[in-house]
């Protein structure tokens, strides 16, 4: 949803009638005053010398700079009311049948990256309406955080709750300089991933298979699909290997888009390789980066593709928002009145 002004180029204009409506009685005012007859005071020059006139006279500027201002405010304000102040959302009904389901890998190197997707599906929510989503982490072992649900105000509060948790400097591991309570707070979250002992991690086709059992309703014609999230570092012996994985979620006709953020080793090219090549024979969009602010980007694009896939038409829906507006040119205008009422008084 954003909010803009269907007619923006209403705003000048109101300004220039306005300037120039004054000008015009600026000289109206003047040619009067040229006609109208003026009377001498003898003995009177010593007036604008006594402090009661200083004091009234700058009481009067204060004043005539206040209306000034006002009506400087006032003319803005009627402006953007005339230029019909709206909010516009953009929904397609064929995206409410989108399932996803985030599937990311919580082992410390990728605990960065899961902060900026889980950061960036929060700033998304309230575009969504009906699509569902479900999060789920693995390590060694899978813990479903959520399953699919389009109860919203869930989603914001435990997806909330696992950006606060991923917030981690994991580097602050290493010279002990680490907050105990944010590593709490991690600990809590990703507990249940870690079943298998300290010695094996990122057992990520295991974690791939298991986020493909979080899809149910397949006798409806949905859109379903997930983002792996992974450096695709295996340590122990899966049960699934990633390619099996990924078969298994092509069979079920499960969209994968994966995102790849491995470190440069001696084994990281053909781990990358074999990521890329099972999303792609998938026909999933692959992203390699080793930055995390890519992320935000990165989700838009998938989301964009899907909209593309579904061939959504959007209906952009458009819900004018005058009031705030209105409220204020009230206020300036009773300021108006009361400025020019002190001026004359």
């Amino acid at each position: 949803m954003t909010s803009t002004l269907m007619h923006g180029w209403a705003i000048p204009v109101i300004i220039a009638v306005v300037v120039a409506a004054l000008v015009l009685g600026w000289f109206a005012r003047s040619a009067r005053q040229e006609r109208r007859r003026v009377k001498w005071v003898a003995n009177a020059s010593y007036l604008t010398s006594l402090p009661s006139f200083k004091s009234r006279l700058s009481r009067y500027r204060v004043f005539l700079l206040g209306l000034s201002v006002v009506l400087v405010g006032a003319t803005v304000v009627t402006g953007i009311l005339a230029a019909r102040p709206v909010d516009k959302e953009i929904r397609a009904e064929e995206l409410a049948s989108r399932d996803i389901v985030l599937c990311l890998d919580v082992s410390g190197s990728m605990i960065e990256y899961d902060t900026e997707i889980v950061e960036r599906f929060l700033e998304l929510l309230p575009s969504f309406h009906g699509e569902r989503i479900a999060l789920s982490i693995y390590n060694s072992t899978s813990r479903t955080v959520f399953p699919l649900t389009d109860d919203y105000t869930l989603v914001e509060e435990q997806l909330t709750e696992a950006a606060e948790a991923l917030d981690f400097d994991v580097d602050s591991l290493d010279d002990f300089s680490y907050d105990t309570e944010a590593l709490d707070r991690l600990l809590h979250f990703i507990a249940g991933t870690e079943g298998m002992g300290q010695d094996v991690s990122s057992l990520v086709g295991d974690g791939l298979a298991t986020c493909a059992g979080a899809f149910d309703m397949s006798d409806e014609d949905r859109s379903r699909s997930i983002i792996l999230a992974t450096d695709n570092e295996v340590f122990g012996e899966p049960l699934y290997t990633l390619p099996e994985a990924a078969d298994l979620v092509t069979e079920r006709d499960i969209t994968l888009h994966g995102f790849y953020a491995g470190t440069v080793t001696s084994t990281s090219a053909a781990q990358e390789k074999e990521y890329r090549d099972a999303v792609e024979a998938n026909g999933g969009l692959f992203f390699a980066s080793d930055d995390p602010a890519a992320v935000s980007g990165i989700i838009d694009q998938i989301s964009a593709q899907q909209a593309v896939d579904l061939e959504a038409d959007p209906d952009v829906i458009i819900t004018d928002r005058p009031e705030q507006y209105y409220r204020w040119l009230v206020v300036a205008l009773g300021l108006y009145l009361l400025a020019v009422w002190r001026l004359r008084s």
